[in-house]
């Protein structure tokens, strides 16, 4: 029953991804746009049905060869060959501003060298950012507000948490009115609690990984039409009773493939393990390789 699942869901997001249920259809790229125009369509998108489409996270953005982590152009690039959406690592510069960057230090990912935190937002600018190979490009670090508003019509963008104050990237998500296309990672119900406090349409990717953290969230009264949960790193049986808890409050499951499959040398096994995911039961996979999980999902419905 899984399998059929799945299958189902590959051939329903191929029909989506031809005739434009979700996006524009014209365009390079543009067919595989993912668009709301209100908040509650984008918590309606996250609502497990049963016949829901597997979904594809673009990890930072995605690793590939030429596009660095944490870039539009990464994004522009995934959203070339499949629909995503992407989770993103803001931080802050010396004075303030918002960027995107994973590392709170520059040689991982820049030409430059220390902390991003002991930069100006000018300085930062100066910088260039490297691809997954170390190979310097031609790109700049973006800072938030400019993913966020490239993002709308496009696809939607998943805020970590690093060291951005929570009301900051309320105060953010709330000028620039974003919430039909952004949402909030919290790791647990105090944070969503706040950020509804601030405003009532937040969507949330929750970490909700056992019984004892989804009572957690029943108990806060965080609504399930909001959430997303992240269930872990990996796919397994004994999850089966979490999945199906989830699932009956319309809440979509999420696994990450970053820490494990992601980090497997063998193709083929690999792709199969992107399959199995979704065959066991999970609706959305996040990965370091999102383009490689869309190509894995057309190896099941025979498209090429």
């Amino acid at each position: 029953m899984k399998t059929i699942k799945v299958l189902h869901g590959v051939f329903l997001c191929l029909f989506i991804n031809l005739f434009g249920a979700y996006g524009q259809t014209s365009g390079e790229g543009k067919r595989n746009f993912i668009s709301f125009a209100a908040a509650q369509e984008l918590h309606e998108y996250f609502t497990y049905t049963g016949r829901n489409c597997p979904l594809i996270s673009g990890h930072r953005g995605g690793k590939e060869s030429g596009y660095p982590e944490n870039s539009i152009e990464a994004f522009a690039n995934t959203l070339k060959h499949t629909p995503a959406f992407f989770e993103i690592d803001p931080r802050l510069t010396k004075d303030s501003v918002i960027v995107l960057m994973h590392d709170a230090s520059l040689e991982r990912t820049t030409n430059g060298h220390g902390k991003l935190r002991d930069l100006l937002w000018k300085e930062a600018q100066q910088l260039y950012l490297k691809d997954v190979n170390g190979v310097l490009t031609d790109f700049k670090i973006p800072s938030l507000e400019e993913v966020i508003v490239w993002s709308k019509g496009k696809t939607v963008v998943n805020l970590d948490h690093k060291d951005v104050p929570m009301e900051m990237t309320a105060a953010l998500v709330k000028r620039l009115n974003a919430f039909d296309h952004v949402m909030i990672t919290v790791h647990d119900p105090s944070e969503a609690s706040y950020y509804l406090e601030q405003h009532p349409d937040f969507m949330f990717s929750a970490f909700i990984r056992s019984e004892e953290e989804f009572k957690s969230y029943e108990e806060a009264g965080i609504p399930w039409s909001q959430i997303m949960a992240y269930v872990g790193p990996l796919s397994k049986p004994e999850n089966q009773a979490l999945y199906d808890q989830l699932h009956a409050k319309g809440v979509l499951v999420m696994i990450s493939a970053a820490p494990s499959y992601d980090k497997m040398d063998n193709k083929a096994e690999q792709f199969a393990s992107y399959r199995k995911v979704f065959e066991e039961g999970a609706d959305v996979l996040e990965s370091d390789y999102p383009i490689e999980v869309a190509k894995s999902l057309e190896m099941v419905s025979g498209v090429e």
